[in-house]
């Protein structure tokens, strides 16, 4: 009897070794797998922490919501964001976006700029509640003084991936209420640039099919299971022990290729997102014809942004955003996190596309040398500028000094007699 317990013990521990043995090799095949992409180890809390923008690690995070849990549908921008349980965003306004209420009509006691674009936009204006800084606004009451003589007031007007005709129709819902608008954007435009793409610059992006699933497929059931595995893959992120996990890191990225291969499948229906905003058959596939078309589609949303704007006497402003690949010498620090910089070819081709209305007299400025004489690190990734845990950020801070100055300029803005530079 005491043999037979014996045996049986001594193949429980067998089988414990075999199996702590299986996972170490597990792990320290994924350890060599991920430095051989990286070209040197990093930990997997950090690997984890790529697979999402700061933009929208910011809004997560310290809660259990993954950014997908935070959006609300809106009838005519796409996605938003919403205030309701679990996983409300405390900081979202009446329009679904952040910090202040937007009024329904001018304020006098106000000069009242909308900031749009994407989350870089967003940022800019300040995603977080008071007292984190309003880089734009604190930099323009601080330094200038506004043409109605009330202080400035800049209303956030970003979100995460949006692109024109996003801020258009926002600037036109709210156009009654505003003093001036001003854009800031070009990656989340980019991408529709690039010559493989088969869809019009105004294809909506990834979050809208998030948020309306059947729009993506008419067979609710591989809409559903897209949705649970990218749960699954935001719970492996999220564990505190398969969050240091390499393994579980490539099962993570596993899970969110199939979450996203799911919700591609194609349609049945005649009728689908992509035939709604395909490119003509003589466009698609076509690299120099698609560059032209997309180039032609996003200056003729600032152009009808002018012409609102002239309607309703408001000032406007129209900026293209620093990127990694162009103005700046990257410090270590920046080039881990920045990824593929080869598209800047097509990049500058695009702003300096779209630079060329100057000479129909828009005001259109780009940031791309923002940071050249700028040593320190201030990309968190390969389109925002880091931010601390209270909203501070260098990055910022010197882009709504440049952006201030530029629209001074534009419009003919004084300099305050005690202002600071």
């Amino acid at each position: 009897m005491k043999d037979k317990t014996k045996r049986r013990l001594f193949g429980v521990i067998s089988t414990a070794i075999g199996i702590a043995l299986s996972v170490a090799a597990i792990e320290g095949m994924a350890v060599l797998w991920t430095m051989v992409e990286d070209g040197r180890y990093t930990p997997a809390a950090d690997l984890f922490e790529r697979t999402q923008n700061t933009y929208v690690r910011d809004l997560t995070r310290g809660t259990a919501c993954r950014y997908v849990d935070t959006l609300y549908p809106h009838p005519y921008v796409g996605f938003v964001h919403h205030a309701n349980r679990p996983c409300g965003l405390k900081n979202v306004n009446n329009v679904g976006l952040f910090n202040d209420d937007y009024p329904l009509l001018k304020r006098p006691d106000r000069y009242t700029i909308l900031l749009t674009g994407g989350s870089v936009a967003g940022q800019l204006a300040q995603i977080d509640p008071w007292p984190a800084p309003r880089y734009l606004e604190e930099e323009l009451n601080s330094e200038y003084e506004s043409p109605n003589g009330q202080p400035f007031w800049v209303l956030n007007g970003g979100d995460g991936a949006w692109k024109q005709p996003q801020p258009f129709i926002l600037f036109a819902l709210n156009a009654q209420a505003l003093d001036a608008v001003i854009t800031l954007g070009g990656m989340n435009d980019y991408y529709l640039f690039r010559p493989w793409e088969r869809e019009r610059l105004e294809y909506p992006v990834n979050n809208f099919l998030a948020v309306n699933p059947l729009v993506a497929d008419d067979n609710f059931g591989d809409a559903a299971i897209g949705w649970v595995l990218g749960r699954l893959a935001g719970g492996v992120a999220r564990d505190a022990i398969l969050g240091q996990s390499h393994a579980a890191y490539l099962l993570f990225r596993s899970l969110e290729a199939l979450a996203k291969g799911r919700d591609a499948l194609p349609s049945s229906k005649h009728t689908t997102l992509e035939s709604l905003f395909a490119l003509p058959a003589d466009i698609a596939g076509d690299g120099e014809r698609v560059f032209a078309t997309q180039l032609e589609l996003l200056r003729k949303y600032n152009r009808a942004m002018d012409a609102v704007a002239r309607d309703y006497d408001i000032k406007t402003a129209y900026f293209f955003q620093p990127v990694p690949a162009y103005g700046k010498t990257l410090t270590a620090a920046e080039q881990a996190v920045v990824g593929d910089l080869s598209y800047i070819g097509l990049y500058r081709r695009m702003v300096d596309g779209v630079m060329s209305q100057r000479d129909l007299g828009l005001p259109v400025f780009d940031l791309g040398d923002l940071f050249v004489d700028v040593k320190e690190t201030v990309y968190a990734d390969g389109s925002h500028l880091i931010r601390s845990p209270f909203g501070e950020s260098l990055g910022y801070r010197l882009m709504a000094r440049r952006v201030a100055a530029d629209v001074a300029a534009a419009w003919g803005l004084k300099r305050k007699r005690d202002a600071t530079r």
